[in-house]
């Protein structure tokens, strides 16, 4: 099994709002093995050699394209990280599955249904499925004999997740359930051969089932014209009397819904892992074209605002990859301390991964929204050739439409974030409140700044912004707290302006824990992270006093909202950096590496 060398510490989750971190005690792309570091080269190996020959075939649907390029993947261990050794799998820690899954997301169409596979086609069988069902499916999803997908979607229950309409009745003899309903959306469903399909028992117990592609009663429909990811396979499902036997009810009859959610933590997850991938590939594309193309006698590349564009992406794409880094090394450092041969092992495992939803969540929502931006300024940066089919960038600004809808829409993870972190702290399992009730009671006081400790002077404007969004984020939080109270879960924008204001306290120091560590060692990479932490922590508190001010303006009015504005003031109050600097710098370090710098 591949480690991590040198775990960083297994932080509570969400404890990032409330607790200080050292560059030691966090992952980062440069602490990855030796071995990590050849799985990622054979995966971007197999990416160049394997999957952008075959983007014409796999774009226009070639039958059994798609198949054959995902067995290749599969010979090269590339599918099976995830499943156990004594099932035909390779059984690696998550950095591993996130290195294969980051290198390997240079054709969506591809990453998509190879996700689905190794994801959640894959885990519910991994963490639910008996002895029986693991023997007789895991090793044929190892070596992509057989496909996977997962069908939990209906017409009118997408994000309702719960409000699934198809049905499992027991036959007479008790050896079958018969599901009827219609699935939807459903990734790998034309090629597919077992769907975890989510039905309700008697039309109350939620509950899964494995569904082979020859039992009678399961029809598969056409194929979706979709907007993007064209490649990849996506169709409706038709359970008509389908015949199941009850040995392939996965997991327990009415305790579906841990199935279905847990397992979208990690697609998450892999989510914006994948975004990371694609957006780096997107980056390469753009610095490209920008030296190639000249006006006015110069390459575009000088100008400073396709400087600006190019500077912008990196330096969001850096945040997300520090993000995605600094997670798996949290779940890997938690899952390290799981026995196991313990028969509780699995559902530890799930616990553990579980300690990190909003943490996921978080990564998903910008990793999404970072890989649109990209897209849509490597399209701009193009300028008429981005807009014709001829070049990728129109690919991929269809394609990364679909990220922001995948695995739960982004404003339902925006109300996971803030709901998931408030719940936790009225359970008691994460100290909030009592960080709220702290930083309430400091506001009223004269002003006093703490800005973060004796961390050297390069990057110390960046730590006091980081320390400056914590408070925003909590005063935010305790306004409208105090304002709706069990309420607030109705408050729809104000939920998704809190999970903004925290994202971005996450993505900014994940950001610049990973440019001090990079400090003392790799002088061109540290300038680039430093420079790029420089540019997010002025966007990081624009954002955050915007989305605070929205805030405070939804939970008060008149000389109590006068005086919560004037605390926000004081808190967000800055001396701003040198943005075109910086964005100077950071685009200079690209279109020295023709490409994203690090």
């Amino acid at each position: 099994m591949s480690s991590v060398i040198g775990l960083p510490v297994a932080a509570t989750g969400g404890s990032f709002l409330l607790e200080t971190r050292t560059p030691e005690e966090v992952f980062t792309p440069e602490d990855l093995s030796e071995e990590h570091r050849q799985i990622a080269a054979t995966a971007s190996q197999f990416a160049r050699e394997e999957i952008f020959p075959a983007t014409e075939a796999l774009e226009a649907k070639e039958p059994g394209k798609l198949r054959a390029v995902m067995q290749k993947a599969a010979g090269l261990g590339l599918t099976s990280v995830d499943i156990p050794e004594e099932y035909g799998g390779m059984g690696m820690d998550k950095t591993t599955s996130t290195v294969i899954t980051d290198h390997i997301s240079v054709l969506a169409s591809f990453s998509t249904a190879l996700g689905a596979q190794i994801g959640i086609g894959t885990l519910p069988l991994v963490w639910y499925g008996t002895e029986e069902q693991k023997q007789r499916y895991l090793p044929k999803i190892a070596t992509a004999e057989w496909i996977a997908a997962y069908c939990l979607s209906e017409s009118t229950s997408g994000s309702d997740a719960m409000n699934v309409r198809t049905r499992a009745t027991l036959t007479a003899d008790g050896q079958h359930y018969l599901l009827n309903g219609e699935k939807m959306w459903i990734t790998n469903g034309g090629i597919a051969d077992l769907y975890t399909v989510f039905a309700k028992i008697d039309g109350e117990k939620f509950s899964a089932f494995l569904v082979e592609r020859t039992f009678s009663g399961l029809t598969v429909g056409a194929e979706e014209h979709k907007l993007g990811i064209r490649g990849s396979s996506t169709c409706p499902l038709v359970l008509q009397d389908c015949k199941v036997p009850v040995g392939n009810l996965l997991g327990e009859a009415g305790k579906g819904h841990h199935i279905a959610f847990n397992v979208l933590n990690v697609g998450r997850f892999k989510l914006g892992a994948a975004c990371v991938g694609g957006a780096r590939y997107a980056m390469t594309e753009m610095i490209r074209y920008a030296k190639e193309r000249k006006a006015f006698g110069k390459s575009i590349a000088e100008f400073g605002l396709i400087q600006r564009k190019i500077s912008t992406a990196a330096s969001r794409l850096y945040a997300a990859e520090s993000m995605a880094y600094r997670t798996v090394g949290m779940i890997d450092a938690a899952l390290a301390q799981v026995d196991k041969s313990q028969p509780t092992a699995t559902r530890e495992i799930q616990k553990r991964i579980e300690e990190y939803a909003v943490e996921c969540s978080i990564l998903k929502v910008y990793g999404s929204e970072m890989i649109s931006y990209v897209a849509d300024e490597l399209v701009a940066t193009m300028g008429g050739y981005g807009y014709v089919e001829d070049y990728p960038a129109e690919r991929l600004y269809r394609d990364a439409r679909i990220n922001r809808i995948f695995e739960g829409t982004n404003e339902i993870n925006r109300m996971i974030i803030t709901g998931w972190l408030m719940k936790r702290a009225l359970a008691g399992q994460l100290p909030l409140l009592g960080a709220i009730k702290k930083l309430m009671d400091e506001v009223m006081q004269p002003p006093s700044f703490d800005g973060g400790g004796d961390i050297g002077e390069r990057l110390a404007h960046e730590a006091e912004v980081l320390a400056a969004t914590k408070k925003i984020a909590l005063f935010a939080a305790g306004v409208a707290s105090q304002r709706f109270m069990t309420a607030l879960q109705d408050q729809q924008e104000v939920m998704a302006d809190l999970a903004d204001i925290i994202a971005q306290v996450y993505a900014l120091e994940s950001a610049l824990l990973r440019a001090r560590k990079l400090l003392p060692a790799r002088k061109g990479a540290a300038d680039a992270a430093a420079a790029m932490t420089g540019m997010l922590a002025e966007e990081t508190l624009a954002l955050a006093e915007q989305a605070a001010k929205r805030v405070l303006a939804a939970c008060g009015e008149g000389d109590m909202l006068r005086t919560q504005l004037a605390i926000l003031r004081r808190l967000a109050k800055s001396t701003p950096a040198d943005v075109v600097g910086l964005s100077r710098t950071v685009a200079q370090h690209c279109i020295a590496a023709d490409k994203y710098p690090l």
